[in-house]
């Protein structure tokens, strides 16, 4: 193969993925019903042009039977007028006549043959399409309560999806919240130990040694001065 050949198949097996994604089957099937639907008035159609055509034929051949009976009483009212060569004229146009007719019995009779195979065809055809529609309607309800169902799972597809990352969003705030309070609980343990200082205090380790000098130079003069009061 080619690869001009492989290339066409290739576009071909493509367009044809594209066409069944586009394409819907109750469209289709519509599309199908209304042709079948068509080939059916087209053989009504060709019924009555036959029993048409049949119909003149019929009249044809009643005129000349009219014209049959007039010329054979002319030929008798020939003969009781002795006119033996009148009568021979109206028996000769009698012959024609009847030699046309003769042949309008045959074009009749086919016409009734094609007629009564036109009847069956229609018969059996218009029986088709009645199974056709029906059966037509039945994939078209099958179909579209199919595709609902399809976009009512799609859509509690996309509801569970969606919960499915609310629930991961809620398991890492609680996973930073849980780290956030043993952070904190661990701060205020190393803080508790002296490990860590804690910012809010006021003051650095030498203001803290001033002030515990300070309050012991506080003490030493209280105990003085109640050492002079009691005298001792």
């Amino acid at each position: 193969m080619s690869l001009f050949n492989r290339m066409e198949t290739v576009l071909k097996a493509k367009m044809n993925k594209i066409v069944n994604r586009m394409e819907d089957p109750r469209e289709t099937l519509d599309y199908s019903y209304e042709k079948q639907l068509e080939m059916l008035q087209g053989v009504k159609r060709g019924v009555a042009e036959v029993a048409t055509s049949k119909k003149r034929l019929q009249l044809q051949r009643s005129k000349l039977m009219q014209s049959i009976d007039k010329l054979s009483r002319q030929a008798r009212d020939a003969i009781k007028s002795d006119r033996e060569d009148l009568a021979r004229l109206a028996l000769e146009r009698k012959g024609a006549l009847e030699i046309q007719v003769q042949g309008l019995d045959q074009q009749i009779a086919d016409l009734e043959k094609e007629q009564d195979k036109l009847v069956a065809a229609e018969k059996r055809l218009s029986t088709k399409v009645e199974i056709f529609r029906t059966k037509k309607e039945t994939i078209k309800a099958q179909y579209t309560a199919a595709e609902s169902q399809v976009k009512i799972n799609e859509s509690v597809s996309g509801i569970s999806e969606e919960m499915a990352d609310v629930g991961l969003a809620v398991e890492r705030a609680e996973n930073k919240t849980e780290d956030m309070k043993a952070r904190a609980s661990a701060l205020d343990e190393l803080i508790e130990t002296g490990t860590l200082d804690d910012i809010t205090s006021s003051g650095d380790d030498i203001d803290r040694e001033l002030a515990k000098i300070s309050a012991e130079s506080n003490v030493e003069t209280e105990l003085a001065k109640l050492r002079m009061e009691e005298g001792k």
